[in-house]
């Protein structure tokens, strides 16, 4: 028998913390649904898609199930923190995956403080309009920071619990107004089918923004797979959250655009998108078909749901860093975990000074907290995000044409992982052409001439690093994405001879 690398010894997330629920919660909650809506609906009704916009869900609803199901394949069969860092590795490759790995840490580290950057906005707007007291953002900023690095030093379950209040409350409201909408009968139009029929999704002023931005509404519901090594049977629970997180998001975006739009009707929707106070999309419906009191609950809920946002952005950011480290490819540290309640504490200090110098960063250079902080963050993230979704896809067809021989299929393991990746691809395409637009009036900015650049440098900067582990670090190279959850460790056939 040939001598074999070894995985080393690491420190273990606290297992059976979370379950079916509490993973969904996490997923759901940095998909963010309140600011999802509030912040992409809007532009895809005014400048995108026009009221074609929740067929525009409807056809990223079926495009992100395609993809889920590959992805759920692999869910199967590895279970590890560093998800896609991990399937990419196994099946794509070291280098590949390090390079993903790198892009999702990129990734999820500027996700938390872009959603910093809206929280602090909402907050500081409402507490402006309804209690007439005006505190500058930064503070509203540090506060969330601050809260949010104590909750993540302790056990994983207790921030599902607090996303789990936060998110209900969100996904309540909105529902209520929908559902009053759909009860009294709609607007001036009724309750127009125009909005659904799937051709109006390439239809009006650009559909190829419309489409982005309803894609853009799911980023984060991918993290299900980072929690699989403390939930509950992982090999049941992270595919059944994967697929409700995507599908029963999906209906949820359908349901609440279509009856947004039929609220303020065809051409006012239009209007209102267009106008300079967008949110009374939302806020108008809420007033008049259910009343005024709605519309401060709606505004209040947009900071809730904004901060769990960028909570459950933070563990998950936190958990790349821990994947990444316990194999020893950045500081060691980084791998250690709470020796009481099992949480990655070293490498959720370190997303927390990183957050708070990108925050401090913004504030110093007197940037805007909506205008610069959020959106050119989160068309960082995103940018990064989508690349690694894209491999992903392939990554199920290469791992499965290798492994597992038993459990290919046709379907599942061949064309959906295929289709998936296609489909993931003209996303990022969606992307780069609509850039300017989704930017708004950050597009002048350096930084945002700079995001494709940083992308790259990040991507090629881990193939790189991936080829010199290989040729002058090997049992370090070996590593790569191998370190999973023991009881469902990858065994080759190479490890077997």
């Amino acid at each position: 028998m040939s001598e074999q690398p070894t995985t080393p010894e690491v420190h273990r997330l606290k297992a059976n913390s979370v379950g079916v629920v509490g993973v969904v919660f996490m997923a759901v909650a940095t998909a963010a649904p309140i600011t999802a809506m509030t912040g992409n609906l809007p532009i895809a009704v005014g400048a995108g898609n026009g009221t074609g916009a929740p067929a525009g869900y409807l056809f990223a609803t079926l495009v992100l199930t395609v993809f889920s199901v590959g992805y759920v394949a692999m869910a199967r069969r590895i279970t590890a923190a560093g998800a896609f860092y991990g399937y990419i590795s196994h099946g794509l490759g070291r280098v590949a995956g390090l390079a993903s790995g790198l892009l999702a840490v990129l990734a999820y580290i500027v996700f938390e403080a872009s959603i910093v950057g809206v929280f602090a906005y909402f907050a500081r707007t409402t507490v402006l309009d309804q209690l007439g007291v005006d505190v500058p953002w930064i503070v509203y900023a540090a506060g969330m920071l601050a809260v949010t690095a104590v909750l993540a030093y302790f056990d994983i379950n207790l921030t599902a619990k607090a996303l789990g209040v936060m998110l209900v409350a969100e996904i309540a409201v909105l529902f209520a107004v929908a559902t009053a909408v759909l009860v009294q009968g709609g607007g001036p139009d009724g309750i127009p089918l125009e909005p659904v029929n799937p051709k109006n999704a390439f239809t009006g002023t650009s559909a190829g923004l419309g489409l982005f931005f309803a894609f853009w509404s799911w980023v984060g519901f991918e993290s299900t797979a980072m929690y699989g090594e403390e939930s509950r049977d992982p090999k049941r629970v992270i595919p059944r959250a994967t697929l409700v997180s995507v599908v029963g998001v999906g209906l949820f975006y359908i349901y609440v655009s279509w009856m947004t739009i039929a609220g303020n009707g065809l051409t006012g929707a239009v209007r209102v998108s267009q106008s300079a106070s967008p949110l009374d999309l939302f806020f108008d419906p809420a007033h008049g078909f259910i009343g005024a009191w709605a519309v401060d609950t709606f505004q209040w809920l947009l900071i809730t749901g904004s901060f769990a946002c960028g909570m459950a952005f933070h563990q998950c950011a936190a958990r790349y860093l821990y994947a990444i480290g316990r194999e020893g490819l950045l500081h060691r540290a980084l791998g250690r975990t709470h020796p009481a309640h099992g949480s990655p504490y070293i490498a959720s200090y370190v997303q927390s000074v990183i957050a708070v110098v990108l925050v401090a960063a913004f504030w110093l250079a007197g940037l805007d907290p909506y205008v610069h902080l959020y959106t050119l963050l989160a068309i960082l993230g995103t940018m990064a995000i989508l690349i690694v979704q894209t491999l992903c896809s392939f990554a199920v067809i290469g791992y499965f044409r290798r492994n597992h021989p038993e459990d290919r299929h046709w379907f599942k393991t061949l064309l959906a992982p295929l289709l998936g990746g296609v489909g993931m691809s003209a996303v990022v395409v969606l992307l780069v052409v609509n850039m300017d637009t989704a930017a708004g009036a950050a597009a002048d900015s350096l930084f945002f001439k700079a995001i494709p650049w940083i992308v790259g440098l990040v991507f090629f900067g881990g193939i790189g690093l991936g080829w010199y582990l290989k040729a002058h670090r090997p049992l370090r190279y070996e590593v790569i994405g191998r370190v999973v959850l023991e009881d469902a460790a990858e065994r080759t056939e190479e490890a077997l001879t």
